[in-house]
């Protein structure tokens, strides 16, 4: 028998005292850009074992403008924005091709927080998005290699070819590149670093880029 969602949803808590820590959260105290906070907080979250905490979630619209979302890893994030990759050919490859924005959200429930960020996107020279691809796993490159990503599968054993061949040759040949593997910068216009408050008086801190650098603001929650 399938559970009752509704009744599942209700019995679910969040921030449960005893696997969150709410900290508090002074804005006073923040940074005059939102780099170093999200360094600080990316910090904070994997040293209270945040499982995964360079996970984020991506949100791009295609050309008519429909949304879609998924779940990415975070490659870097410094001045010229933050950065993830994927095959120039796949769904989201060709949604920032028609629509070069996005968004991007990380969620560590273990601390309360949330960062959201969202901007203009670009794409890095090939060389250094070769060079981020060979600096991770054979498991990384092999999945690259396998390619074909996004487009219909027609069977399990299909990919199961590819990836074998694929994860043989990232083996024999760790250097080899993948033309398509593509680094994508988010230049942010706009993050916001929300902490959660065990009494709903949530801290939602707003960082905008104007022109002269940065400003802040404080959201209501």
């Amino acid at each position: 028998m399938e559970p009752d969602l509704h009744e599942l949803l209700r019995s679910l808590r969040v921030w449960d005292p005893a696997v969150t820590d709410l900290r508090p959260f002074d804005p006073e105290g923040a940074p005059a850009e939102p780099l170093p906070l999200f360094a600080r907080w990316l910090a904070e979250a994997a040293a209270a074992g945040q499982p995964e905490p360079h996970t984020m979630s991506l949100a791009t619209a295609d050309a008519a403008g429909v949304p879609d979302v998924r779940i990415v890893m975070l490659h870097g994030a410094d001045e010229r924005g933050w950065s993830f990759a994927t095959h120039a050919h796949s769904r989201k490859g060709g949604q920032l091709a028609a629509r070069p924005q996005a968004a991007l959200a990380f969620y560590w429930p273990v601390l309360g927080r949330q960062v959201r960020v969202r901007g203009s996107v670009g794409t890095a020279p090939a060389e250094e998005a070769q060079a981020d691809l060979h600096a991770r796993s054979t498991g990384a490159l092999a999945s690259a290699l396998t390619g074909r990503q996004s487009a219909v599968l027609g069977s399990a054993d299909e990919l199961a070819r590819a990836s074998e061949e694929a994860w043989e040759r990232a083996r024999r040949e760790p250097g080899t590149p993948a033309p398509s593997w593509t680094l994508y910068r988010l230049r942010p216009e706009e993050a916001e670093f929300f902490q959660g408050d065990p009494r709903r008086r949530h801290t939602r801190l707003r960082y905008r880029r104007t022109a002269d650098g940065w400003t802040t603001e404080l959201l209501w929650p």
